[in-house]
């Protein structure tokens, strides 16, 4: 290719460059105004909005699309901007559902596709995040492979996931982690603890209901109460669970569930990944290797640096 063709390249190059960062500033100051506007109506509302709680339940949807036709990613440029409004949405981030509470749009969910669906072997790993409706971080939650392989032979080839939950306003990593203890044909558990500013851990369990269709669970706390529900819609397309948290309850609560009810579309998947590398692994046909991600979240805190 020649000078003059290239410049024109590089001009092209730098008009698209221009126009996607315009873009992004022009959606920065959009979220802005909406964040004021937001921030006015809640304080003028705000009898109408404790009312909306007065049930003493705190309610949310988790919705799936079907396709990956959706207005987050659909567009030119669309996915340089949105990988200029956050680090978080790497190039490989495929939004694929979002949450609804009291009727709106207040959270969207993303998966890294390329080292889920293209990768193979200890290679892959799930990894989805979630963000607000205008794509800020919120929370991300891993597959961890490694300990997940550890629980599954130390359960003989059970399957037994073990998933880490870190979000935007959390000194502490949460474990959640699928129970060994499990017989055929009886309902899974999963269990989880949340540490509190004094440094006091607070147990709780997921227990799947004995007869459900949809993927239905109870949240218990370690006094065995009930605080919260996900209940799945048998009759949907993409996926779609209707989830409850007692008022008043660790806010953290509600972005565990949140994520777990996003995680229940690649529930079966992710059983079936570790069986696979269970066997491999037996076989000697997978050799053990760890992702540097996954890698930095068993580093010890306290060593040398």
């Amino acid at each position: 290719m020649n000078a003059p063709a290239l410049k024109v390249v590089d001009a092209r190059a730098d008009a698209a460059a221009a126009d996607a960062a315009r873009d992004a500033r022009a959606e920065v100051l959009k979220e802005a105004k909406e964040t004021a506007a937001e921030t006015k109506t809640v304080a003028k509302k705000g009898k109408k909005a404790s009312k909306r709680a007065s049930d003493g339940w705190n309610r949310f949807v988790v919705d799936i699309w079907l396709t990956d036709l959706n207005f987050t990613e659909f567009g030119i440029y669309k996915r340089t901007r949105n990988r200029a409004k956050s680090r978080q949405f790497t190039s490989d981030m495929d939004i694929f559902g979002e949450i609804i509470e009291n009727g709106e749009r207040t959270g969207l969910f993303g998966y890294r596709e390329e080292i889920w669906k293209k990768a193979t072997g200890m290679d892959r790993r799930l990894v989805f995040k979630l963000f607000t409706p205008n794509l800020g971080w919120r929370a991300t939650m891993d597959l961890m492979v490694g300990r997940s392989l550890q629980q599954t032979i130390g359960a003989r080839g059970l399957p037994v996931m073990t998933y880490s939950i870190n979000t935007d306003d959390d000194n502490y990593i949460i474990y959640l982690e699928r129970s060994a203890n499990k017989w055929p044909f009886m309902p899974e558990h999963f269990s989880f603890f949340i540490i509190d500013s004094k440094g006091t851990p607070e147990f709780y369990r997921l227990k799947r209901a004995f007869i459900n269709l949809g993927g239905d669970y109870a949240l218990i706390d370690q006094n065995g109460e009930t605080v919260g529900y996900l209940d799945g819609k048998v009759f949907s397309i993409g996926g779609k669970w209707k989830g409850q948290i007692r008022e008043g309850a660790d806010k953290r609560l509600m972005t565990v569930m949140k994520l777990f009810g996003s995680m229940m579309v690649f529930n079966g998947e992710c059983r079936r990944h570790m069986k696979r590398l269970y066997k491999g692994v037996l076989a000697g046909k997978v050799k053990p290797e760890l992702d540097r991600q996954e890698t930095d979240l068993y580093m010890n805190p306290r060593r040398v640096r």
